[in-house]
């Protein structure tokens, strides 16, 4: 059965340096579909801010960045739990946020983008963009920050998706 979850992390402290916000990794088996449709981030901790925030999606394989251990959470409580489960190392069929270490798996960025943080960052994407990833992929989604952000404390981010 189909469902959609969220993972997100909420006023968070990052560490001082490139940081994986949120990371997903298909199951290995059976055969699940993921369909991520939304993207956000923003901080609250200044209100006036010089410059702005480069933040990407990316795929990336083993070995995986560790994170915080974090599960994801049903949008509807009639959807079954997802297949994901909350993990620190980003392992398939894992999740997680607010990475501490990268992993030295090579990162393949799909979108690219900067923002001002004072304003956040929203990425939905249309049907057409829809990142499809599938179960067996040996590879997890993850949005990034590539360098580190100049403001690192009371940092929201997640992502949305569906499973069928």
């Amino acid at each position: 059965m189909a469902g959609a979850y969220s993972l997100n992390g909420a006023a968070l402290t990052l560490a001082n340096q490139a940081v994986t916000l949120t990371f997903i990794n298909p199951i290995a088996s059976p055969n699940v579909d993921f369909s991520f449709r939304r993207f956000w981030c923003g901080q609250s901790a200044a209100t006036t801010y010089t410059g702005n925030q480069r933040v990407q999606l990316n795929t990336q394989v083993t070995a995986f960045p560790t994170l915080v251990n974090v599960a994801p959470a049903k949008l509807a409580n009639i959807d079954a739990a997802s297949v994901i489960s909350g993990n620190t190392t980003g392992a398939a069929g894992t999740s997680g946020v607010n990475a501490s270490a990268e992993g030295a798996g090579a990162k393949t960025v799909i979108w690219a983008d900067a923002f001002s943080p004072a304003n956040g960052w929203l990425l939905v994407l249309t049907p057409d963009e829809y990142i499809e990833m599938g179960a067996g992929s040996a590879n997890g989604l993850g949005m990034h920050f590539p360098v580190a952000a100049t403001t690192l404390s009371n940092w929201s981010f997640g992502c949305t998706w569906v499973e069928g």
